[in-house]
């Protein structure tokens, strides 16, 4: 199997699942080790795994890794809402031409590919409206981040139907847990705690995600592997909505602190209102179940995995908040 993006949040959290749950899959990770990507977090299973450092969109570097292997799953993309507004340019690049350079090479080689997308392709939900994404919703997105994720899954599309490529498509809700990146929402409020300093707020905190845990991101993603049909787009979520204020306030609860003890920050340009999945398409055909049921259980976990890692996060996070200070977040 070769992962790309295997050193970033989810991607390191798919390997880790994978040696320890498939011992009979050998795993290839291709990655940049751009700022999200982190060696760290593959450490402990350096000697299982065989690792090349390269860019997702060079032909050189994809076709001899995909030749060797028998499934590809693409995790490696620019995925920062914020960054993508700053400079959409590295956004094109990697989720985009790199996409089209696996693509060519799983069609030369007929290689099995999984492509790893976001419930954000399908826009925002008004936050009183009862609907679900589904796998039919019409695409809408509102960010470099998410149109360039968009255009990659069409990419998919396409080269299942041009060229008979053996492809399947999972568009997952907002994930969390060991290994996130600490400029991303809840890990970042989480070591702002550990550090004494108040969780920050975007706005009114009244916009809605549909929270995961990325072990249940993972388990779904072999299932389609396993299960899933060919050409299929499959939709992986929780059930889990909740707004920005109530995901603060759970935190600073399982820290100790009062839940009000946050602080309000400007809010982000174009900040979607609200996301939800409907998994039942997953769940009917494959069996697959979330494991964390409840945000509240697997939220202590994460917390207690940040208390545990410091040296994993701690280089970064004096660059993170100088970062957020520039823009007043």
């Amino acid at each position: 199997m070769l992962v790309t993006g295997g050193a970033g949040f989810i991607g390191t959290n798919f390997v880790h699942f994978t040696l320890a749950e498939r011992p009979d899959v050998e795993v290839s990770v291709l990655d940049k080790l751009t700022y999200a990507g982190n060696l760290m977090s593959l450490a402990d299973v350096a000697d299982r795994i065989n690792l090349v450092v390269g860019d997702v969109a060079d032909a050189a570097v994809v076709n001899p890794l995909v030749a060797a292997a028998d499934v590809v799953v693409h995790f490696a993309a620019e995925s920062h809402n914020d960054n993508s507004l700053n400079d959409p340019s590295p956004f094109v690049h990697s989720n985009l031409v790199g996409t089209f350079t696996l693509l060519e090479a799983v069609r030369r080689y007929g290689v099995r590919y999984h492509h790893i997308s976001t419930d954000e392709v399908y826009g925002d939900l008004a936050l009183d409206d009862p609907a679900k994404f589904t796998p039919n919703t019409a695409y809408n997105p509102s960010s470099p981040y998410s149109s360039t994720k968009a255009g990659s899954d069409l990419l998919v599309r396409a080269w299942v139907r041009s060229f008979g490529i053996a492809a399947t498509i999972s568009n997952c809700s907002n994930n969390y847990g060991a290994y996130q990146h600490i400029e991303k929402f809840i890990p970042r409020q989480i070591t702002n705690l550990i550090d004494g300093v108040k969780p920050k707020l975007y706005g009114a905190g009244t916009n809605i995600r549909d929270w995961i845990h990325v072990q249940d991101h993972n388990r779904g993603i072999w299932a389609i592997i396993d299960k899933g049909r060919i050409g299929e787009t499959y939709l992986i979520g929780a059930d889990c909505e909740l707004n920005n204020r109530e995901v603060v306030e759970v935190i600073l609860e399982l820290m100790g602190h009062h839940p009000s003890d946050y602080e309000h920050v400007s809010d982000r340009p174009g900040h979607d209102r609200r996301y939800a999945i409907d998994a039942s398409k997953l769940r009917a055909e494959t069996g697959w179940e979330p494991m964390f049921r409840d945000f509240k259980s697997g939220l202590a976990n994460t917390i207690e995995w940040y208390r545990a890692n410091e040296q994993w996060w701690r280089p970064q996070k004096a660059a993170v908040e100088a970062n957020y200070a520039a823009k007043g977040q």
